[in-house]
């Protein structure tokens, strides 16, 4: 009789009541997969998204979609993976479990100087920060940047990673205790949701928004003509549906929607951005503010936190 493992399963969509911890044969990998023994899995909005059904799934299945750990199984046509090596992996789901079957294209080496911890609180959030600042905007010295919500998890990427490029940050937050982790992210100054459209009209290059609904107008209205938002979250909800001629009106601004497996879908891509987080992460140049640790069978408990705003910095699940 094989062991099983541990994972959890949705078999309908809607709140954390239909996330089940349950017990499942344990994977085999199939023509270019490994099988990865957990050693840690991220917690995101992505994950409430699923589910939710905000994004619709085949189901049932086990969600989640990062992770790091060690390679336990490789398939048949698998070369540059190995049994042994500490790898982490993001966009993929399955994640929420004690073993991951991920597609060994997907999968990243994470050197010696990066906890598997740490490694899986970088990949969906950090690669996110780093393509937004490199790639959706390449921000630039000197650029004025708007990070809301700075004392996320991605906010905080997102301000240490704008400060690494030389711009001054602007950055949004709800109370005074997430003030201040903003601001030991770097963020230059921190305004209340109120009153940063009044305080910033027409200044910022670029607008960082992963808020969506709350925060969509006003954000409009602080970026200097051929500015640009990156609206790449709804975490209060969908943004307002918008006629495009009001981009034009407010000084021909740039309005996209990224999304991260646009970003990594090359594998070339995929390594160099995870190799510029691990060693910035190596060098002491960006911080992973890991705030909260659950074990996998209270994964109700981390959805319920994350969604209520009761946390800051990244969620992880230990199986």
């Amino acid at each position: 009789m094989t062991r099983g493992m541990h994972a959890i399963v949705i078999s309908a969509q809607g709140g954390p009541e239909v996330l089940e911890y349950v017990e499942r044969p344990d994977p085999a990998p199939g023509e270019g997969e490994v099988v990865i023994d957990v050693a840690a899995s991220g917690v995101n909005f992505i994950d409430i998204y699923h589910r939710s059904g905000t994004y619709p799934l085949d189901l049932p299945l086990i969600i989640g979609s990062e992770g790091s750990g060690t390679v336990s199984a490789v398939g048949p046509g698998v070369r540059d993976v190995a049994v042994g090596d500490r790898v982490a992996w993001a966009n993929v789901l399955g994640s929420y479990a004690e073993k991951a079957v991920v597609p060994a294209d997907r999968v990243v080496p994470v050197p010696d100087g990066v906890s598997a911890e740490v490694a899986a609180a970088t990949m969906l959030q950090g690669m996110t920060a780093h393509y937004l600042t490199h790639s959706t905007y390449a921000v630039k010295e000197g650029d004025q940047v708007l990070v809301h919500a700075g004392a996320g998890g991605m906010g905080q990427l997102l301000i240490q990673l704008a400060k690494l490029k030389g711009a001054k940050v602007y950055s949004t937050v709800s109370t005074s205790e997430k003030e201040k982790l903003a601001r030991q992210a770097g963020a230059d100054e921190v305004l209340g949701y109120d009153d940063f459209a009044d305080a910033l009209r027409g200044k910022l290059h670029v607008v960082y928004d992963g808020v969506g609904k709350t925060t969509f107008e006003g954000g409009l209205e602080v970026l200097r003509p051929r500015g640009l938002m990156a609206l790449y979250g709804a975490a209060s909800g969908p943004a307002p549906l918008l006629d495009p001629q009001a981009l034009q009106r407010k000084g021909s601004l740039f309005l996209t929607r990224p999304t991260l497996g646009h970003y990594i879908a090359d594998r070339e891509e995929l390594l160099q951005r995870a190799s510029d987080l691990f060693g910035w992460i190596a060098a002491g140049q960006l911080t992973i503010n890991i705030s909260h640790r659950y074990p996998l069978a209270d994964v109700r408990q981390a959805h319920e936190d994350l969604a209520g705003r009761r946390t800051t910095g990244k969620l992880l699940l230990i199986p």
